[in-house]
């Protein structure tokens, strides 16, 4: 595998993989949000509005992007599949770098795809001077993977409250 920066001719491929990738995620969601707060967040369905989040992230100046690229077909792959990506915003005033977007194609998960994702996005924020990274992730059984990724990596959990209540 090979991560090189993004192009806009991927960005057919990064959203499907995402779409798929985040499918059991908003299923998850879907069941632990009250079902009025879920239609305010996702009225088109959760697919139109996360394709568009991607698409924003992908064309935001201020934001790296990098995918994940079958090398060869050694692990099965085709050569040349985008096989995940991952978004990175900088926070110079805070010395913080942000793993803003990431996600790997299903089809391609538990061989570590992720991990080295979250990896070279931290070894960019180290090249870019900052001195702690974040993530943000939800605490519903669909982001357990993510959550899992994101230890293995060594970072640790900062408790956050979040409530919602339709109107």
């Amino acid at each position: 595998m090979q991560i090189k920066p993004y192009d806009s001719s991927h960005l057919d491929a990064v959203v499907r993989l995402s779409l798929r990738a985040w499918e059991p995620v908003f299923n998850s969601l879907k069941q632990v949000l009250n079902p009025d707060v879920y239609q305010v967040f996702y009225p088109d369905h959760w697919q139109a509005s996360q394709q568009q989040a991607v698409e924003a992230i992908c064309a935001d100046k201020n934001a790296s992007v990098w995918v994940a690229i079958a090398a060869d077909t050694s692990e099965n792959l085709d050569a040349g599949t985008i096989v995940g990506f991952t978004a990175v915003k900088l926070h110079p005033d805070d010395r913080m770098g942000e793993i803003y977007m990431i996600a790997v194609d299903p089809e391609f998960q538990g061989r570590g795809i992720g991990s080295a994702l979250v990896q070279f996005a931290l070894d960019r924020m180290r090249e870019a001077g900052m001195a702690i990274a974040m993530v943000e992730t939800a605490g519903d059984p669909g982001h357990a993977p993510a959550r899992h990724t994101y230890e293995k990596a060594g970072f640790e959990l900062f408790p956050v409250a979040r409530y919602f209540k339709a109107l």
